[in-house]
């Protein structure tokens, strides 16, 4: 493919300049030379300021900005750390490493009420309590394994029995069967312990471990290719039947509507399959790869199949990263899918030229 380089130079933010040069184009620059671009980011800056004293922003975990509130307006610590990273700060700067010691805390398998943040305001009972903190234990882990810090033994610990959970539900009969039904509606059992989106992000992040857990990533492939049910993710929480969308049950890119709908969530979901290694093996996300590569211009700019409007995301996965631009007026706005595409097809193993 063709990865144009100079188009996001001229017209894309400092971010998505930086990563262009540094991820994609694998630029034979001296180590440090490109290092100050990511902090030229006006938008990250603001998010940067905006945290508190402790390394929390806004006494939360996982809210995102409402969609008609302010740029970065109540925002939780773990997306704005994600979106940090993303923008290509260092684990190293300032706003990263005073969170971090939040970060490993939460990772710890307690059920400390203390430690649910906003989720607080939905537990009442002890199974609620132990839900929470699994929400945010994986959470936490995914942002500690996207900044690097693999080979840290308190991660590859708590990491570690995330996966052996997940690869005892996939091989298990109930991992076949997880619903039950209560009443009129299925859900699933509570002993269920489908793969979330954070631990995909935990382990496309920390290729050890991915190798020295082989069969469990055979597993979630199978699981991953296998089409969605029909049911929400609604799983019982001791007596409560609560809404789990963190939950991964199946393909969640099935067909081209479904990369329509939310441009910025299919990038994504197909960078994650990059980096676990299996885009490659499925059809399927390949041919939804692929038609993006045929909405980009001869110059490798990708423009919307249908219309001018710049994409936008409803999932809040997706929020850390899109959009990375300063500026979504003019070409700009084609910034971050045309960057995401070069950085999948190298995630891919695609052979790509430089323009």
């Amino acid at each position: 493919m063709t990865f144009p380089l100079s188009w996001m130079m001229e017209h894309g933010s400092p971010a998505l300049q930086y990563r262009s040069a540094v991820e994609v184009a694998r630029l034979p620059v001296p180590q440090g030379q490109l290092d100050w671009m990511p902090y030229a980011s006006r938008s990250a800056i603001r998010l940067a300021v905006t945290q508190g004293i402790d390394g929390v922003w806004n006494d939360r975990m996982m809210a995102v900005p409402a969609s008609r509130g302010g740029e970065f307006e109540g925002v939780g610590t773990i997306p704005a750390l994600q979106r940090l990273l993303e923008y290509g700060w260092s684990p190293d700067s300032p706003p990263i490493a005073l969170s971090r010691r939040i970060l490993f805390r939460l990772l710890a398998e307690d059920d400390d009420p203390s430690f649910l943040y906003e989720l607080a305001t939905k537990t009442q009972t002890e199974d609620q309590i132990r839900r929470g903190r699994a929400i945010l234990r994986e959470a936490a882990a995914a942002t500690l394994a996207r900044a690097g810090f693999e080979n840290d033994p308190r991660l590859r610990g708590a990491v570690r029995r995330i996966v052996e959970r997940m690869e005892a539900f996939l091989a298990s009969p109930i991992g076949a069967k997880p619903w039950v039904r209560v009443g009129n509606t299925h859900v699933l059992a509570a002993e269920a312990a489908p793969p979330s989106v954070f631990v995909l992000r935990i382990l496309a992040h920390m290729p050890l471990l991915r190798y020295e857990h082989h069969s469990a990533l055979e597993r979630l492939y199978e699981h991953l290719s296998q089409p969605l049910p029909r049911q929400d993710p609604v799983q019982l929480v001791g007596r409560h039947q609560m809404q789990q969308p963190h939950l991964v049950l199946g393909d969640k890119l099935p067909h081209r509507n479904a990369v329509e709908a939310d441009i910025p969530f299919a990038l994504m979901w197909l960078e994650l399959m990059a980096r676990l290694g299996f885009l490659r093996r499925n059809d399927g996300w390949l041919k939804m790869f692929d038609r993006f590569l045929e909405d980009t211009d001869r110059d490798g700019v990708w423009h919307p199949h249908k219309g001018t409007e710049t994409p936008k995301t409803k999932s809040s996965y997706a929020w850390a990263t899109f959009p990375l631009e300063e500026s979504l007026a003019g070409e700009g706005r084609w910034a971050d899918v045309t960057f995401r595409i070069g950085l999948i097809a190298r995630l891919a193993g695609r052979e790509i030229k430089v323009v």
